[in-house]
């Protein structure tokens, strides 16, 4: 049991740890090299625009940028891959990729002009939504723990979601949390085994009774008697 839970709490992190080089890796040859790949952004409806929801998570404006999604992303992730893991795997490629689809149809509706959107805050705001959510949809005492835990850490983020400084993809973090919300609720059925509810024996289905005799040891004399009766009741009123 304990060798199986380490297993799942290494690969839990593992990958979360893998995702994040990568990003810093990309944020050091930017640095290094003096690229700018703000253009692998989602550019909002322009089909050249397409390729920023598979790049643009992966992409940063500066170490700042970067520096601020690490945490979030790497404990987010981890969590998601420990505590529902049966699910893990498609709702966070559900959140990835539909929150770039959201902001390339949605984005910079209301401005002047179209940006680039780069960044992975909102598939950090998808598993803060997912994470939370979860508690409301399934409402067991697991879910409802981290959407506490959750709510108490992230809960400051909710401001994110409104527009605000100048620079910050206000609509990345408003669609991912759509997409998270939308995302709990696609796999609210899909319960990890340490969710499931224990059947307790009142709520087993009744067994037929069982009896030491055989009931026609106690029926047939019953049924003599009754046999009888009815002879004499017969013979009397002839």
């Amino acid at each position: 049991m304990f060798k199986n839970l380490s297993i799942k709490l290494r690969e839990s992190l593992l990958w979360p740890a893998y995702a994040i080089l990568l990003l810093w890796i990309i944020q050091g040859m930017q640095a290094l090299l003096g690229l700018d790949l703000g253009w692998l952004g989602v550019f909002p409806r322009e089909i050249w625009g397409l390729k920023g929801i598979l790049f643009s998570p992966l992409i940063h404006g500066g170490w700042g940028h970067l520096l601020s999604n690490t945490a979030p992303l790497f404990v987010l992730s981890a969590m998601v891959l420990f505590f529902y893991r049966r699910v893990a795997i498609p709702a966070f490629a559900m959140i990835y990729l539909m929150t770039g689809l959201a902001v390339w149809g949605f984005a910079d509706l209301f401005e002047l002009s179209r940006h680039f959107h780069i960044g992975a805050s909102g598939v950090i705001y998808g598993l803060v939504a997912f994470v939370f959510w979860n508690g409301i949809f399934r409402r067991n005492l697991k879910s409802i723990a981290l959407a506490l835990i959750v709510a108490l850490y992230y809960g400051s983020m909710l401001m994110g979601i409104l527009p605000g400084k100048e620079g910050i993809s206000w609509e990345s973090h408003l669609m991912g949390g759509l997409i998270g919300i939308f995302t709990s609720f696609w796999f609210k059925e899909s319960i990890e085994k340490d969710e499931e509810k224990a059947k307790y024996s009142w709520e087993e289905e009744p067994q037929e009774k069982q009896f030491y005799f055989e009931r026609d040891i106690f029926d047939t004399p019953k049924a003599e008697k009754q046999r009888r009766d009815d002879d004499y009741w017969y013979s009397n009123r002839s």
